[in-house]
């Protein structure tokens, strides 16, 4: 498993000791508000941000802006809204980022046009740092402006021959064409840009980023469909000679999580290239180092590493143990890498399916063959056949007795592994303590078919709304499970983009198409999804609905009747245009108000006692009736009424039923 790196410098080097704090806070305690507190105030911030929460640095850099205004000093004003734009970055609040990003801008931009300026050369180095700070809030958001404004402060930089600034900004223009677009070729030319830059001032170690994330790519590019043998071999040689050059330096300057994360990607690429014992080597030397310095990521990549070459080399104990280490390290830190996990007990689930099947067809080809043996020595001598015939039984009866022992074991591997598969699917999901904490009156009726779900509920908040979401994938079980994990992470994408639930949607639908590389071909997938996203507002009790094949139901208060607010007739996914539009909906709703989302499981049920499926119809009935019970009552009451009605019978789908009362 290779790494792709998103380069933060202040993660890797060590700033001041403990003493230089001291120094700072016996600067604030002074009584005299000049310059130097305004310069220990921003210097105890950026020292304190891997120690504190971005908030506390937050306050620290506010009070250094409020000094700096206060003696009117526009150097410190500059640096205090830089500092904000930077901490509310750590903190993924990228507006209030972007909004201190272009205050620093604009500060820097007007008062380099003051006629009295002295200090030029500053003030232009301090404006093209703000076009590439601004721009790496757009990196981090997935936006394409982020290539706008780092283009601006590289422009900027060549005019003012700023080598150190140009070998970090024409780096970060590198890292996004890699990880955001993907645009491998482009990434390569501004890597190695940054690289001539560094080495020519000799910055080792922001040239082993570089250096690392060049080899990376390259391993990407050799993976490409149709290249040659030739090609690839050169491609992997290019990747090989870069992550040596990396390790080197960090060796050097004693980088070990740098240097850990270099070990696994050249172990990962050894292996691939079927170098299994130097291989080893790497990956060892990698999880130890990473061990020492307690870097869970670092740990994580190792044991998967470690997990693939003993797989490979046939060694199973051993791939088994350190994919277990993985597991279990993936599930401690929350990891994206458990999604992962999932396709791999997937694999293991449908190949066993395979072996069984090749087993039982080999058993029953065994049979048919000494049957037809046995029948030719029936009519030779009937009594040699009456003998081997009860020989060919007794065998066979052993046989089939091992084959079952071998098909129980099998099955109890499958339904353990799904089960552990449940855990990392409902890790993923919305803690239901954070939906009530926000939606005080709400319900969540969630139960699957079988041990993991095609269904999913969704819920995240921002400064300006709440989003809740209940979604159906294509299938139940594992293939639903799959689809659900990959829905929920596309859709989080998509919230992150756009708070307008239209375009959530129309992002959702183009996600999970290019992430099934789904189009018109015959061969491609079809799979899907239905969904119902509502964007709460409970300040103002207005709620913005969009629905793909799932509608909005609202019982207003002290009514009878169910207002269904209808979802656009298509599909998220399969054989929807890539620009799907789906309508969005604006309902101003009144304090008592309550509304519903939901799957179509619940009115799907079949009764155990008559055969009848549920129905809408009845189903809204039901939602009628309870609107005298508290929103926790109403779930129990529509938990105990399925069950009822099942009586016994096998359910039918994943059920999910959602209800906000405002």
């Amino acid at each position: 498993m290779f790494i792709g790196l998103k380069i933060l410098f202040f993660q890797f080097i060590a700033f001041g000791q403990q003493s230089k704090i001291d120094s700072l806070v016996s600067i604030l305690v002074q009584p005299k508000e000049d310059s130097n507190k305004v310069k220990a105030l921003n210097t105890l911030a950026y020292e304190l941000r891997n120690n504190v929460t971005p908030d506390s640095c937050i306050q620290l850099s506010k009070k250094a802006l409020f000094l700096s205004e206060k003696i009117n000093w526009d150097k410190g004003i500059g640096e205090s809204y830089s500092n904000l734009q930077w901490f509310y970055m750590l903190k993924t609040d990228f507006a209030s980022s972007l909004n201190y990003g272009f205050k620093t801008l604009d500060f820097w931009i007007d008062l380099s046009q003051k006629k009295d300026n002295q200090n030029k050369d500053f003030i232009e180095g301090k404006i093209s740092l703000a076009y590439a700070a601004i721009g790496s809030v757009y990196a981090d958001m997935g936006d394409k402006k982020a290539i706008e404004y780092y283009s601006k402060a590289i422009e900027r930089e060549e005019k003012s021959g700023d080598k150190n600034a140009l070998s970090v900004h024409y780096g970060y223009m590198g890292n996004f064409y890699q990880d955001q677009l993907k645009n491998y070729n482009k990434a390569l030319d501004y890597y190695s840009k940054a690289l001539v830059y560094c080495e020519e001032l000799g910055q080792e170690n922001r040239a082993s980023f570089w250096l690392g994330n060049t080899g990376a790519i390259l391993v990407t590019l050799a993976k490409e469909k149709g290249i040659s043998a030739y090609r690839r071999d050169s491609l992997l040689d290019g990747a090989m000679n870069n992550f040596l050059r990396a390790l080197k330096i960090t060796e050097k300057i004693k980088n070990k999580r740098w240097q850990a994360a270099l070990l696994n990607n050249i172990g990962s690429l050894l292996t691939s290239r079927g170098k299994f014992k130097e291989a080893e080597e790497y990956l060892s030397t990698s999880l130890s180092i990473s061990k020492d310095i307690k870097n869970l990521p670092n740990i994580i990549e190792a044991e998967k590493s470690l997990s693939d070459l003993y797989d490979i080399t046939g060694k199973t104990q051993l791939a088994f143990d350190h994919f277990r280490n993985f597991i279990a390290a993936s599930d401690s830190l929350n990891s994206d890498e458990n999604a992962k996990s999932l396709t791999l007990i997937e694999t293991k689930y449908v190949q066993d399916k395979k072996d069984l099947q090749i087993a039982e067809d080999k058993r029953r080809q065994k049979i048919i063959t000494y049957s037809v043996s046995a029948g030719l020595v029936l009519v030779l001598l009937l009594a040699i056949f009456i003998f081997r015939s009860y020989q060919q039984k007794q065998k066979s009866n052993l046989l089939l007795s091992e084959k079952n022992k071998i098909i129980e074991e099998k099955n109890k591997d499958i339904t353990d592994s799904i089960t552990y598969a449940k855990r990392i699917q409902q890790a993923k999901l919305p803690k239901k303590e954070d939906i009530y904490s926000s939606l005080t009156q709400s319900f969540i009726l969630f139960k699957p078919k079988d041990i993991v779900s095609g269904d999913f509920y969704f819920f995240h908040k921002n400064s300006q709304s709440v989003f809740i979401a209940a979604a159906d994938c294509t299938g139940h079980g594992v293939p639903g499970a799959f689809m659900s994990m990959i829905g929920s992470e596309k859709l989080e994408d998509a919230i992150y983009q756009s708070n307008n639930t239209s375009e959530i949607l129309k992002k959702l639908n183009k996600g999970i198409k290019t992430s099934l590389r789904q189009s018109d071909s015959d061969e491609s997938t079809r799979d899907g999804m239905d969904i119902a996203l509502c964007s709460v507002d409970t300040q103002n009790i207005i709620v913005k609905y969009a629905g793909a094949n799932r509608p909005l139901w609202i019982i207003r208060n002290g009514q009878t009747n169910v207002e269904e607010i209808k979802a656009t007739k298509t599909a998220i996914g399969g054989l929807t245009e890539d620009n799907q539009h789906f309508d969005t909906h604006e309902i101003k709703l009144q304090q008592g108000d309550t509304f519903y989302i939901c799957t179509d499981g619940y009115a799907d049920q079949f009764s155990g006692q008559d055969g009848k499926k549920l129905m809408t119809r009845k189903f809204k009935e039901i939602l009628v009736s309870i609107q005298n019970k508290t929103m926790q009552e109403q779930e129990k009451h529509l938990d105990n009424f399925v069950e009822n009605w099942k009586a016994g019978a096998e359910q039918v789908d994943d059920i999910l039923v959602i209800g906000v009362r405002l």
